[in-house]
C-alpha cells in the first residue's frame, strides 16, 4: 500500500514526500544537505548532537531534522541567520572540549567535526575553559580508544550494539565527566570487544583508531638483515584506489603490487593463494563432516572478529567452526616454513607483513595459536588499507601513474575463487566450487553461485551438489549471524555449512578500509556493492577460477605438505579455539 503524500515547503521550495519522511531526508530531495554529526543512515536515531536543527513555522524551539518527521503544511527554514548562528555555537562548544591537535591527528582531513567547523565558518574559538581529560586506552591489539576526542555522538555505541550485537560500549558518568567505554570503564582488552573496528568506521572524529604498525614496518624495511615479505588480502585491491581519488570499485591490483615493491619489500605475495589453500582444506573438512565424522553445520573460520565473537558469546558452537587457519595465517605460516626452506633463508630473518582490511587481523596475529614453535609470530605486523595508503603517500609514490606489477610465484599465484573471499558469500561460493567436484567426482557444472551473495546481510538457501541439497547460510554483521546461530542452538534449522563475516559486506566493509568521501558513509550498501563488484570482475577475468586448479597449490602440496588433510597440513594450516565466557551473554 502506497504511503500518503505529505506537502510542505523547505526554504520556500514546495515539495511532496511520502508520509514518515524526516525533515533531513525531505531536504536532500531538493538538494539541501543539512549538517549532521550523530546521524548515521545505518544506525538508529539518536538526535543528540543537535547540529541538524532547523526552524519550523509555529514552533517555539528548534527541531532536530534527523528525527522529526514531516507533517502536512510544514514550513521549514534550514539556513536562516539564527539557525546558522545556533549551529555554529553548538560546534564551537564541541570544539571547546576537544583537542587542538588537528595537524597531528590521524583523522586530519577525514574528520567530520573538522569539516563541519570549516563549512560553518568557525575560524577561532570563542569559548575557552576547562577541558575533559581522560587517558588513551592502548590495551587492545587492534583498537585505540581516545576519550578526549569523543564528542558523545553515540555512533560507536549503536554500531557495536545494532550491527555487531556485542554491546561492549556505553556512556558512563554525567555531564562534564561523561565518557564512552566498556562496562565499568574497563580497558578494551579486558572487555567483550571483538576487535572488529566497526567503531572506528562510524566514529566522526578520532576517538577510535586502529593501532598502527606502520612504524614497525618502516623499521623492518630499513633493516638490511631482514628479508621483508608482504601479502595483500583480496579486498585491498578493490578499495586502495579510493585513497588516491579513484572511484569506488576500481580494481588496482597491479599498481598496488608496484607500490609495494617501491616501498622496498623483498617479496610480494597474494593472500589469495592462502584463500585457495583454505578452500582446499575447508572443502576436505566439509566432506569429512558430511560423512558424519564431525558435527554439522561447519562454520567458516577466516574472520577473526567472528572467531572472537564465537569464543565469547557462543562457545558451545566452537566444535562447528572449521579448524582451518585464515588465509593470512596460512600464507604467513608457509612463508616462514616452505618459502624459507626453498630460498635457504633462516626463518628468523623473515619479517612477515600482511595488508588487511580488518583491524582484528592485528589481534589474530598475536594469538599464541599463530606463533612459531619458537614462540614468535608467523605474522610479524599487520597494516590496514588505510595504513598502506598513508605509507605510499608518505614515500612520495604517485600511485595513479604506476605501471602494473605481478605477484611473486608460487605464493602469489591464485584463482578467482581467492579473489571473491573479500566479499560476503565469497567464501561460501568458493567452497561450493570445490565441494561440487569433490562430492560428484566431476567438473563443476557452474562456477557462479549468485544465490549465496549477501551484501544485504543475511541469506539462507539450498544449493544442489550432485543429487544432494546442501543447506547453506551466509551472514555478515554479527547481529545477522545471531539469527543463524540461534537457529542452530534451538534446533530450528539444520544447516550443512554457514559462512560468517564479522563486518558488513564482508572484508570489503572491514574496520581498516579507506574512509570514503564525506557524502558517503562507510557502511553504505552501494559503496559495498561497488567494492564487491570489483572482486567479481577480477574473478571473471581470470582463466583460473577454482582453487583446486591452482598449480601453485598443487606444487606446495606435492613438495611440502603432502596432500590436503595430511598430518603436516593439519600441523601447519589448522588451529584450535577457546571459549572465553559462559553462555548467556547476548
Amino acid at each position: 500500500m502506497a504511503k500518503q503524500k505529505i506537502n510542505l515547503t523547505i526554504d520556500d521550495v514546495p515539495l511532496s514526500v511520502p508520509e514518515g519522511t524526516t525533515i533531513m531526508e525531505a531536504a536532500e530531495r531538493i538538494g539541501v544537505r543539512i549538517p549532521r554529526l550523530c546521524y548515521h543512515p545505518d544506525l538508529s536515531m539518536a538526535g543528540s548532537c543537535r547540529v541538524c536543527i532547523v526552524e519550523v513555522a509555529g514552533m517555539g524551539y528548534y527541531m532536530a531534522s534527523c528525527s522529526v518527521k514531516v507533517w502536512e503544511g510544514m514550513e521549514v527554514q534550514t539556513n536562516s541567520p539564527e539557525i546558522r548562528r545556533a549551529r555554529r555555537d553548538i560546534v564551537e562548544l564541541l570544539l571547546d572540549n576537544h583537542n587542538m591537535d588537528c595537524q597531528t591527528c590521524e583523522r586530519d582531513g577525514h574528520c567530520e567535526l573538522q569539516n563541519l567547523a570549516y563549512a560553518m565558518g568557525v575560524r577561532r574559538r570563542h569559548f575557552e575553559g576547562q577541558r575533559k581529560r581522560f587517558p588513551v586506552d592502548l590495551s587492545s591489539h587492534s583498537v585505540v580508544r581516545d576519550p578526549e576526542k569523543c564528542i558523545l555522538c553515540g555512533r560507536c555505541v549503536r554500531a557495536c550494539a545494532e550491527i555487531q550485537g556485542v554491546h561492549n560500549l556505553s556512556q558512563h558518568g554525567r555531564g562534564f565527566h561523561t565518557v564512552v567505554a566498556p562496562a565499568h570503564e574497563a580497558n578494551m582488552d579486558d572487555s567483550v570487544c571483538i576487535q572488529c573496528g566497526q567503531c572506528i568506521n562510524v566514529c566522526p572524529t578520532a576517538a577510535f583508531l586502529e593501532k598502527r604498525n606502520s612504524r614497525d614496518v618502516w623499521d623492518a624495511l630499513a633493516d638490511p638483515d631482514l628479508h621483508v615479505v608482504v601479502q595483500t588480502a583480496p579486498s585491498i585491491r578493490a578499495a586502495i584506489g579510493e585513497g588516491f581519488g579513484l572511484p569506488p570499485g576500481t580494481p588496482a591490483t597491479g599498481r598496488m603490487i608496484t607500490a609495494l615493491r617501491r616501498l622496498g619489500f623483498d617479496a610480494v605475495f597474494d593472500t589469495n593463494f592462502g584463500a585457495d589453500l583454505t578452500i582446499v582444506e575447508e572443502a576436505h573438512e566439509l566432506l569429512i563432516r558430511l560423512r558424519g565424522d564431525a558435527p554439522l553445520p561447519m562454520i567458516t573460520s577466516c574472520s577473526p572478529g567472528w572467531i572472537n565473537f564465537l569464543e565469547k558469546f557462543y562457545p558451545e558452537l566452537i566444535p562447528h567452526a572449521s579448524t582451518c587457519k585464515s588465509p593470512m595465517s596460512m600464507l604467513s605460516t608457509l612463508t616462514k616454513t616452505f618459502y624459507a626452506e626453498r630460498k635457504g633463508i633462516d626463518p628468523k630473518r623473515i619479517y612477515n607483513v600482511a595488508v588487511m582490511p580488518c583491524v582484528a587481523k592485528k589481534y589474530e596475529a598475536r594469538r599464541p595459536e599463530h606463533f612459531t614453535p619458537e614462540g614468535t609470530p608467523y605474522t610479524d605486523a599487520v597494516l590496514t588499507t588505510r595504513e598502506l595508503i598513508w605509507m605510499i603517500k608518505s614515500y612520495g609514490i604517485d600511485f595513479l601513474r604506476l605501471p602494473d606489477g605481478e605477484f611473486d610465484a608460487p605464493l602469489g599465484v591464485s584463482s578467482g575463487a581467492g579473489d571473491i573471499f573479500g566479499t560476503t558469500g565469497g567464501v561460501m561460493e568458493a567452497t561450493l566450487r570445490a565441494a561440487s567436484e569433490l562430492v560428484t567426482g566431476k567438473p563443476a557444472d557452474r562456477l557462479e553461485f549468485t544465490e549465496v551473495r549477501a551484501v544485504e546481510g543475511l541469506r539462507e538457501t539450498y544449493v544442489a551438489i550432485g543429487d544432494r541439497a546442501i543447506h547453506v547460510g551466509v551472514a555478515n554483521g554479527l547481529t545477522n549471524a545471531k539469527t543463524l546461530l540461534d537457529k542452530i542452538i534451538n534446533r530450528e534449522e539444520e544447516f550443512h555449512v554457514i559462512e560468517v563475516m564479522a563486518c558488513p559486506g564482508g572484508c570489503i566493509g572491514g574496520g581498516g578500509q579507506p574512509y570514503p568521501a564525506e557524502s558517503v558513509k562507510v557502511l553504505d550498501p552501494e559503496l559495498l556493492r561497488k567494492r564487491a563488484a570489483a572482486l567479481y570482475e577480477i574473478d571473471r577475468g581470470k582463466t583460473l577460477r577454482k582453487s583446486y586448479e591452482n598449480p601453485a597449490v598443487d606444487e606446495v602440496y606435492d613438495q611440502f605438505l603432502g596432500g590436503p588433510g595430511s598430518t603436516k597440513a593439519h600441523q601447519l594450516l589448522h588451529t584450535h579455539y577457546r571459549g572465553a565466557l559462559p553462555r548467556g551473554i547476548r
